[in-house]
């Protein structure tokens, strides 16, 4: 266990190196949703009691820490895990009074227009939204001048072909590269694909210092914790080296305008569009 102590607890990431590192791999569905959060949220700012989408919250983890370190009310979608399992992680973070969990698909999302402060989503947005319809879909959600972002796997550069390391099977035989990494893209890509939207402004994107090393070392604590849901990725994550592997942040504010309201004649001078 002390291995699995000084894999997880890092200086990058001080909120999170307090909870209980064997409750962060256990109830983990992919690289560390703590570190991760904790990251998005240097660029989120969360204040006391406003309303915070957690969209693809997985076991809930993210939701708790949120809540827990922000004060924040959060509600905590997924399509795969039960509202039960959610409130557990709630419970053990004694944030049952601000975690809302509830099972929702994120093209159906249950919310009245404006409802959130913030939309945040960790590790689960490059499934759905490289759609370039999706981000207009889910700003709808947040209200003007609220707050969006998400921080996700990616890649530190574009590729056509599969590099080698990433393609043969490592020594557990499992290959890290599956056609879902296919929805892996760079900062510049996510930068350029939010930038199209009206429903956004003053988007931003960069890349975790390091990431590969944080999510080799959260592979192999959960390898050595014996919570592992598939074999170990910390073998092509060494080769990698982060040539092409690491995590991506983009953030931006909901515009003031929605698209029906730039193509509206009587708002259209206000918008900015003669």
């Amino acid at each position: 266990m002390d291995r699995i102590a000084e894999l997880l607890n890092k200086e990058e990431f001080p909120r999170a190196s307090t909870y209980d590192y064997t409750w962060a791999v256990k109830h983990q569905m992919g690289p560390n949703a703590l570190w991760l959060t904790e990251w998005l949220t240097e660029e989120i700012s969360l204040q006391p009691g406003m309303r915070v989408l957690d969209l693809g919250c997985g076991k809930g983890i993210s939701s708790a820490f949120l809540a827990k370190e922000f004060g924040v009310q959060v509600w905590a979608a997924d399509l795969w895990i039960s509202p039960e399992t959610i409130l557990g992680r709630a419970a053990e973070t004694d944030t049952l009074d601000l975690v809302h969990p509830l099972k929702a698909e994120a093209h159906a999302l249950p919310f009245p227009e404006g409802f959130f402060d913030a939309a945040l989503s960790v590790d689960a947005y490059q499934y759905f939204g490289t759609d370039v319809l999706y981000l207009g879909y889910l700003a709808r959600f947040v209200k003007q001048n609220g707050r969006i972002g998400i921080a996700v796997p990616g890649l530190m550069e574009p590729i056509c072909d599969v590099p080698q390391h990433l393609c043969i099977p490592q020594s557990s035989g499992k290959v890290f590269w599956e056609e879902e990494c296919w929805c892996f893209k760079t900062a510049q890509w996510w930068r350029e694909h939010w930038s199209r939207s009206s429903s956004v402004v003053n988007v931003q994107a960069d890349t975790l210092q390091d990431g590969w090393k944080h999510w080799r070392d959260f592979e192999m604590a959960v390898e050595a914790s014996g919570h592992a849901l598939f074999p170990s990725d910390a073998e092509a994550l060494e080769k990698d080296q982060g040539r092409y592997l690491g995590f991506i942040r983009v953030t931006a504010s909901r515009s003031q305008f929605t698209a029906e309201d730039l193509y509206n004649p009587s708002l259209g001078k206000e918008a900015g569009v003669e």
